[in-house]
């Protein structure tokens, strides 16, 4: 399609989910399903760590940070899809759309990979420096990362979302995609976004490729230290300590890459979006189960909570 006349664009139009309108109402169970489960297990995650003296470790203060990050990246963008499947409504205002690419590069785009490489450090120093581990991993510099984490995530999305607001648009004002991405907005741009497009292109290698090589560097020093351990119950220990943030890994940068590199010539259409949704929706949603389904303590804390909670509906 042409890009028309330049004008002032007040909504734009999401047409991700709308070849599926036959289906609109299996799609609609569907993503409430995956919100609901994605949500309320995160915030299971954080309740039943913040209730457990014995959880107040390094690991699962990330993990709190992690499951906090995940839930508000849901309810960043499914509620929408929701209501615009409810009501046949493509429409989001032009706010709406800042507010969704502001906090997609903020949630998901930078913490996540910020607080993945975290936890991997963090498995790091307990596997290869056990004797250290509290000396190196010592509340002041886990608040410390994390507050860097959330505060470099916050400048980045704020600089992208600037990058857009002096942007002109034109008539063409539909986004084949579940929500605002950001590369889809700007090509719907009628100026130039050469600076914005370099930007992001860097920002994302910066951001996003340096925190995975240093995932890649942690666990290789990691593997190496286990082989070395004499005993096979031993290696075992050591690997089974590192299982469920391995598992959050593959499955946050296997999707990630597997989508893009699939989707990559057919990203502008339908195809590339619908594959997207892999990552940014499904993604964030089994990570409860992930780091709590292998975790003895994680399985005790959420049982305590289950029961508290079981208490006092009794008592009221």
């Amino acid at each position: 399609m042409a890009k028309g006349n330049q004008t002032s664009v007040s909504i734009f139009l999401l047409m991700g989910l709308f070849d599926w309108v036959e289906q609109w109402q299996l799609c609609f169970g569907l993503f409430l399903c995956m919100y609901l489960l994605g949500v309320l297990g995160n915030l299971l995650i954080i309740l039943a760590i913040g209730s457990d003296p014995h959880l107040h470790t390094p690991m699962y203060f990330f993990l709190i940070n992690l499951s906090l990050a995940d839930a508000c990246l849901l309810s960043t963008m499914i509620p929408k899809m929701l209501a615009n499947l409810q009501t046949q409504d493509k429409s989001i205002s032009y706010a709406d759309c800042l507010a969704q690419m502001f906090f997609f590069y903020l949630l998901f785009v930078c913490l996540d990979h910020f607080l993945l490489t975290r936890m991997a450090y963090d498995r790091y120093v307990a596997i290869c420096h056990p004797l250290h581990y509290t000396t190196i991993m010592n509340p002041r510099l886990c608040a410390l990362t994390v507050a860097g984490s959330w505060s470099v995530s916050d400048l980045d999305a704020l600089i992208h979302t600037l990058l857009v607001l002096p942007l002109s648009f034109c008539t063409d004002n539909e986004i084949l995609h579940f929500f605002c991405e950001p590369n889809r907005v700007l090509r719907l741009s009628c100026t130039d976004t050469l600076i914005s497009d370099v930007l992001l292109h860097v920002l994302t290698v910066i951001l996003a490729i340096f925190p995975f090589v240093g995932i890649i560097f942690s666990y290789t020093l990691i593997i190496t230290t286990i082989l070395r351990v004499p005993s096979a119950k031993g290696r075992y220990k050591a690997l089974n300590t590192c299982c469920s943030h391995l598992s959050g890994v593959s499955l946050f940068y296997g999707t990630g890459f597997g989508v893009y590199f699939s989707s990559v010539p057919t990203q502008a259409s339908q195809k590339g979006s619908i594959a997207s949704v892999m990552y940014t929706v499904v993604t964030p949603m089994p990570n409860p189960f992930i780091y709590s389904l292998r975790n003895k303590d994680m399985k005790e804390a959420l049982r305590n909570v289950v029961r508290g909670k079981t208490v006092l509906m009794q008592r009221l």
